[in-house]
């Protein structure tokens, strides 16, 4: 018996291919162990695509830190040093433009034509949030995570991070789970 029209057209459009997509892989990093092992496993697996290397940095953290010691012991907030929060402000996204050129560096020696790229985003936006709009914005072709393997049968925990973009994206991620026993500290 022939199944009626509906199912067929459904069955049709679960297995057609989803539209090509024409930007570079996005790799998240953050000069953690797992990112920069998720950036060598990308390029075992993807090596000679072009890819976007993106460190997320938080403009306006040095005015948030000026009043936070004070808040949390329900006092008043200090005085706001202005140049103080705008030094850190500068040192922030010093550090991530570093960041995002050694995640570059790292993945031109593991096979990408790569970019890198620092992305400023507000304090309350998440980093998976972040990533996910450049992933759209840049019409990513997949996303790389990295992820810490934890517990003692090798569970796979992912973190907060991780978990968003895949449960979010708007193409494949390729998360890159690094082995419990390159995790352990000396």
């Amino acid at each position: 018996m022939d199944p009626p029209d509906d199912a067929t057209a459904t069955v049709e459009s679960a297995v057609r291919p989803p539209p090509l997509r024409t930007g570079p892989l996005l790799v998240a990093y953050d000069g953690t162990p797992a990112s920069t092992y998720a950036l060598w496993e990308g390029g075992t697996l993807l090596g000679g695509r072009r890819a976007l290397v993106v460190t997320v940095w938080k403009p306006g953290l040095g005015f948030e830190l000026m009043e936070l010691p004070t808040a949390t012991l329900g006092l008043p907030p200090a005085q706001l040093d202005i140049r103080t929060a705008l030094e850190i402000d500068r040192q922030g996204y010093e550090a991530a433009q570093r960041m995002a050129e050694r995640g570059a560096a790292l993945a031109r020696e593991a096979g990408f034509e790569v970019e890198g790229l620092a992305v400023a985003e507000e304090v309350e936006i998440t980093i998976a949030e972040t990533i996910l709009h450049v992933a759209v914005e840049r019409d990513s072709e997949a996303i790389v995570v990295g992820i810490e393997g934890r517990g003692r049968r090798g569970d796979v925990i992912l973190g907060s991070t991780a978990r968003d973009i895949v449960r979010h994206a708007p193409c494949p991620v390729v998360v890159a789970r690094m082995p419990p026993e390159k995790t352990k500290k000396p």
